[in-house]
């Protein structure tokens, strides 16, 4: 067999030559196949049948392409063609070999059905469109490539199949509808939620697979007091499946949510019962089973089941004797119920003895839906009880140094047992990280030791008694203390925030090897966890060496092919850049045999690692040890040290010294190994003894990937070895099968044949006849070999600016065009997962030769159109993933290829931004802008007359096509702008860009000055916010130098993709600024100063610190807080505060700023205006989804204010001035901005008309550069 076990092109995935095969052709066909490689003379056919399965595989993978051969029949019949001409002539040249004639009949048969797919998929997916529109709206029906690829898998990227189509239904009602038209589809129901799962649950193991997505369903009910049973009165919460956990946790306050897992932040309420998710809290009040009042979900024959816990202990299950249930059963079309029974479970039942965690017992003794993985039914709302909150908490973080890593384990459990046993004080959460972890998140130690830590914990004590809770804390520093480790208290809520911080990072293990890993969680009991993680050291160092092995052997034979070719006259110097050395072969000769004898070493080290060390005393000269010790503790403790560096690298770079092309073939021989080392990381909820065991692994490496397989199978055999289970709370899905106890296998199998006999539900999952060897992962890896193609493509940068994700959904909450409820899922994960199979589609087309489909270019525009590029995607990300900065590239990328939507309305908006001729900017404002906002405030009366405005948002009403666009762009009326620009109203509008206005009192002015850049929004658009910033700055008495013409930041021409058109303006203005501060060098410049958050982060880039030295940039907001300026406390109006996406508040924010100016507190209201700079001009759909979101935001915090008093919104910049503008007849709630609240109140309603005057009365002062 070829060394090569990629010859099948276009395969950037973990698969080999041997999957594909098997894949498409079968078992026998890659029998055949290896048998044929040994026969072959030129190989023609073989590469022409390796072309032909590259391409099955990659259309097979990659939905953008099948989508695109589906939609274009031209392209198909190329490849049509192009396969029945190879095919052709791989059976003219089988003729004389019967092997090769099967194989060449298995790949006709092969290709018949690939494009019988193409025949039949049209029909399908029109049948089953109009089967699912008889229960939801079409617009939740989904076929597009975007939504089948980021639906295809789960946090793990683990992938078999993409789903034949996605649903996104508005209501749980419409659920049971849906899955009796799927089984008459003969189709497979796969519920999801986030998509967080890390066992592959949701990812679908056929090519006839419905998702259906219950993001939509995310109501969550008030807190109310229910009747439990012996517990009495108990504070409940119900929510959607769709719920988001930390959404429900925050609606939960002041009582605890205590189903907290750590993907709180995207996981939702269904997945969490499906899997009996677990987390922080699970220490003390279990997991999702243990938390559940009841739930409601649809069962494989369409109809619905109601699950209600009769008498709740408030505790765990396993605790009781039995627990019983009341299992209600109603017809989904009538309401009428069909039966009602009482199911009772021992409590044994529910987890194995002895462990706080176990979710392997799928059957659960009957029990619906919880821990099923979607196996059973679909699960649509839930009710949890909740648990009072301790009045006192506080946080202790324990680091552990030293070699012995048993001191650290035992520590842990003997903290655990402690505090269980004192009175008043509970433990709300232990959290455990390694050392792999500490250095993963660079993790900063808070002990003054110069090593970092270890081990880390991080333990919350609670109580009532505050005075217990200290003592706690004190007890569990000293048993830290003892174990030779230092403990820190956090008592304040910002620093318990701070430490826990570090746990939310953990995902960044797999930042080195493209965001895939082995993500496993056993359970271990608490007394045997110090046996597990010694077994996990053991592995790590027994990979360490093999790992150095390898890499010498590695070295060894390259060193060995230069010896052989410089001493059979075979090498050229030049190739090896030698200089002339007559000692060279000896010196390779040395470097070999130290090599040799280096290889002997380290393998009578493997074999010996658990022997006693006195056994290898020769390799353990000046090093301590006793005489029953085992190698393997010498080791782990760091006695003894297994360093290539020292042992190999060192002694060839000195023998070879001179050689500089050797030295640099042995480096990258290590290097090439060592990014193949497998390492074990673990971090752990410590109190349940649930060890999170993950391996990072580079999926491209096939040799990495099989030993990991490996090194799983010997962790889940020792987790099972030392009394515990193969998982605590992610599940089993398609990862953790294979390790799965046959008993419990038998009984789940035999329950879903009892409920769902079909297998309607999640088909192949649990299930012990399952066959998931076809499993694979995608590799950017493998992509980005293919980097002259990559770059010829413009699409390097791209790949790895995304490659690094780890598909972890930090960023959906913060995420502005992600809002499920509208049919917007364009959360950055989703956004790069399906921006990877865009790259390999680009990659795939430029290799081919037909040339880069229009369609793959729209696929990128929707994603690129789809983000306000407002950052905050970046700060939750683990990895530092910016999506904005990834649209930019995207647009840029769009533009140079000719592919950019041309937009009318956003090609006016970037031209009114970037004019500096003051006629032109005159005209332009006057009848595009202030003629078109009047035209559209018309508009926006009309659509009211004539219904097609509704009190309902255009988001919310399903709207398709033109119809969507327009009422979208029109439903919300644009402000009235004031006539003129400021520099009009000023009379400083000049032609001459030579000239520096410069505003000052001449009763105050002095030398003090500041440089103001009013931007585009302040100036030209609404004027009044630079008057009102310019008069507030003039009351101060400094001199406020002016640019001498209107000047755009480049920020929007950046945004759009245009970095050309906004570099040149960049640079021209840092050359103008340098100009300017040359001529006014007698000022003594205080401040630069903004008032447009999108001008302050442009002008981040200009390096002003070298044109205006010592001088600050600052918003004009945070200057006039700094000078002192603030007005006596508003009465008579309430203010809520919006945070633009780039807020220019960057030292003290809005509300402190609202407080300190004008005296008076305000309520922020959440989420972006939708304005987004020119977004709702060039595309109002996404606009208006996102301005529905704020509209409710809004109304929430209208609730929160405390009078009757006229309600405003205040904001710090010019777009969001527009945006809330716009939601003043909806809402209610007039919209201003800061700083004109602030000189409105200091100076009356005539502010303006006062400041013009006084500027004209010998304020200005012109400066000739």
């Amino acid at each position: 067999m070829s060394e090569n076990i990629r010859e099948i092109p276009y395969n950037y995935t973990s698969y080999s030559d041997r999957e594909i095969v098997i894949r498409f052709l079968g078992e026998d066909a890659w029998d055949d196949m290896n048998v044929l490689r040994t026969q072959r003379r030129t190989g023609r056919s073989a590469r022409m049948l390796f072309e032909i399965l590259g391409d099955l595989w990659v259309v097979e993978r990659n939905v953008f392409l099948r989508n695109d051969l589906l939609n274009n029949q031209k392209r198909r019949q190329q490849m049509h063609r192009r396969h029945f001409d190879r095919l052709a002539r791989i059976t003219e040249g089988a003729s004389d070999n019967p092997r090769a004639q099967k194989m060449a009949a298995c790949t006709g048969r092969m290709l018949e059905d690939f494009y019988a797919w193409f025949d039949q998929e049209p029909a399908k997916r029109k049948k089953a469109r109009r089967a699912f529109a008889k229960f939801t709206h079409a617009n939740n029906v989904h076929f597009d490539a975007y939504t089948l690829s980021h639906h295809a898998t789960d946090a793990t990227d683990w992938r078999h199949h993409a789903p034949f189509c996605v649903l996104t239904p508005d209501s749980a009602e419409e659920i049971a509808g849906l899955v009796r038209a799927t089984a008459k589809l003969d189709l497979v129901v796969i519920p999801r939620g986030g998509g967080t799962g890390l066992c592959g649950g949701s990812v679908p193991l056929s090519n006839n697979a419905v998702i259906i997505n219950v993001e939509k369903l995310d109501q969550i009910g008030p807190i109310v007091t229910q009747d439990v049973g012996s517990k009495g009165e108990v504070a409940t919460i119900s929510a959607g499946a769709g719920a988001v956990t930390g959404k429900v946790m925050e609606a939960s306050r002041p009582h605890v949510f205590a189903t907290d897992p750590t993907s709180l932040w995207a996981c939702t309420i269904g997945g969490n019962v499906a899997s009996n998710a677990g987390g922080k809290h699970a220490v003390i009040w279990g997991t999702c089973v243990d938390n559940l009042l009841s739930w409601r979900m649809v069962t494989p024959d369409g109809n619905w089941l109601l699950v209600e816990r009769i008498n709740h202990n408030m505790g765990k299950v396993h605790d009781e004797d039995e627990c019983s249930f009341r299992l209600t059963r109603s017809d989904a079309k009538t309401g009428a119920q069909l039966s009602e029974e009482i199911l009772t479970i021992k409590g044994s039942v529910f987890r194995k003895p002895g462990l706080g965690k176990d979710v392997t017992r799928k059957a659960m003794g009957g029990l619906p839906g919880v821990q099923k993985e979607g196996t059973d039914g679909f699960i649509v709302e839930a009710t949890f009880v909740l648990h009072r909150s301790f009045d006192v908490t506080r946080t202790v973080c324990c680091e552990f140094f030293g070699q012995e890593l048993s001191e650290a384990t035992k520590a842990m459990v003997k903290i655990k047992h402690h505090v269980d046993a004192l009175e008043g004080a509970h433990l709300e959460g232990l959290e455990h990280f390694d050392e792999k972890y500490v250095k993963a998140i660079e993790y900063i130690s808070k002990a003054t030791r110069r090593q970092a830590p270890r081990v880390v914990l991080l333990i919350d004590v609670s109580g009532d008694d505050e005075h217990a809770v200290a003592r706690a804390c004190a007890d569990i520093c000293r048993i830290t203390s003892n174990g030779n480790g230092e403990g820190f208290v956090a008592t304040t809520e910002a620093d318990r925030k701070r430490f826990w911080g570090d746990r939310g990072r953990m995902a960044a293990i797999a930042k080195h090897t493209r965001a895939f890993k082995m993500n496993e969680d056993v359970v271990i009991p608490l007394d045997r966890l110090s046996e597990y993680n010694d077994y996990v050291e053991h592995l790590n160092i027994e990979n360490s060496i093999l790992n150095k092995k390898d890499a010498i052997e590695a070295i060894s034979a390259y060193l060995t092919d230069a010896r052989s070719r410089i001493t059979g006259n075979r090498l050229e110097t030049s190739d090896l850049d030698l200089d002339d050395d007559p000692y060279l072969t000896e010196k390779l000769d040395q470097c070999i045999t130290l090599i040799a004898e280096t290889r002997e070493n380290w393998c009578r080290l493997l074999k010996g690692m658990d022997e006693p060390a006195w056994e290898v005393a020769h390799l353990l000269e000046c090093i301590k040890y006793k005489r029953s010790e085992a190698l393997f503790r010498v080791i782990q403790r760091s006695a003894l040290r297994v360093s290539y560096r020292e042992a190999v690298q060192k002694p060839l770079h000195d023998m070879l010294r001179g050689h500089d092309s050797l030295i640099d073939g042995v480096n990258r021989a290590h290097r090439k190994a060592l990014s193949s080392r497998i390492v074990v990381a673990t971090h752990m909820h410590a109190g349940d003894g649930n060890v999170h065991t993950n391996i990072p692994v580079n999926s491209n490496d096939y040799g990495m990937m099989k030993k990991a397989h490996r090194v799983v199978e010997k962790v889940m055999a020792k987790a099972v070895e030392l009394g515990g289970v193969i998982s605590g709370e992610h599940g089993i899905g398609i990862t953790k099968l294979e390790y799965m106890d046959k008993t419990l296998l038998a009984e789940t199998a035999e329950y879903l044949k009892r409920v769902d006999p079909n297998h309607l539900f999640n088909r192949g999952k649990l299930m012990p006849d399952t066959d998931l060897q076809l499993s694979y992962t995608p590799s950017f890896n493998l992509l980005e070999m293919e980097s002259m193609i990559l770059e010829a493509a413009d699409l390097t940068d791209l790949s790895e600016a995304i490659s690094p994700c780890l598909r972890c959904g930090k960023c959906k909450p913060v995420c502005n065009t992600h809002f499920p409820r509208a049919n917007m899922l364009y959360s950055p994960r989703n956004k790069i997962q399906a921006s990877g199979a865009m790259i390999e589609a680009f990659l795939y087309e430029s290799q081919t030769g037909s040339g880069i489909s229009f369609e793959q270019f729209e696929g990128m525009q929707d994603v690129a159109d789809h983000c306000t590029i407002c950052h905050k995607c970046e700060s939750p990300c683990p990895v530092n993933i910016d999506f904005g900065d990834v649209t930019e590239r995207m647009r840029a990328l769009l533009k140079d290829k000719g592919q950019a939507r041309f937009n009318i309305g956003s090609k006016f908006s970037l031209m009114f931004l970037t004019l500096q001729n003051p006629n032109a900017v005159r005209l332009m404002r006057e009848v595009v802008i202030r003629w078109g906002y009047a035209g559209h405030r018309m508009l926006n009366r009309l659509g009211k007359m004539a219904g097609l405005v509704k009190n309902e948002p255009a988001a919310s009403r399903n709207l398709e096509g033109i119809q969507a666009q327009v009422i979208n762009f029109i439903e919300r009326p644009l402000p009235a702008l004031q006539a003129g620009t400021a520099r009009q109203k000023l009379g400083i509008e000049s032609s001459d860009k030579n000239m520096i206005p410069i505003l000052r009192d001449p009763k105050k002015s002095n030398g003090r000055a500041v440089f103001y850049f009013p931007g585009c929004g302040s100036e030209r658009l609404f004027s009044e916010v630079g008057l009102a910033t310019q008069a507030m700055l003039y009351d101060l008495g400094v001199n406020v130098v002016l640019p001498p013409s209107y000047l755009c930041c480049g920020y929007p021409s950046t945004a759009g993709g245009d970095h050309e058109r906004g570099d040149q303006i960049t640079y021209d203005n840092r050359v103008l600024f340098h100009r300017m501060k040359k001529v006014l060098s007698y000022l003594d410049f205080e401040a630069v100063i903004v008032s447009c958050g999108t001008c302050y982060d442009q002008l981040t880039k200009y390096e002003l610190g070298q044109v205006f030295p010592d001088t600050p940039l600052i918003d004009i907001h945070e200057y006039l807080m700094e000078q002192g300026v603030k007005t006596e406390r508003v009465s008579g109006v309430e203010y809520m505060y919006h945070v633009p996406c780039h807020s220019p508040l960057k030292r003290h924010g809005t509300k402190a700023a609202i407080e300190s100016l004008l005296g008076q507190d305000a309520v922020k209201s959440e989420e972006c205006c939708g304005e987004a700079g020119t977004m709702a001009v060039a595309h109002p759909q996404i606009a208006g989804k996102i301005r529905t979101r704020k509209e409710e935001q809004m109304q929430l915090a209208k609730a929160q204010l405390p009078g009757e008093n006229p309600q405003k919104i205040l904001t710090s910049c010019p777009s969001c001035f527009q945006g809330l503008s716009r939601l003043e007849d909806q809402s209610g709630v007039k919209a201003d901005y800061i700083v004109i609240e602030l000189v409105r109140h200091l100076h009356g309603d005539d502010w303006q008309k006062q400041f013009i005057q006084k500027v004209k009365n010998g304020g200005i002062e012109r400066v000739l550069m």
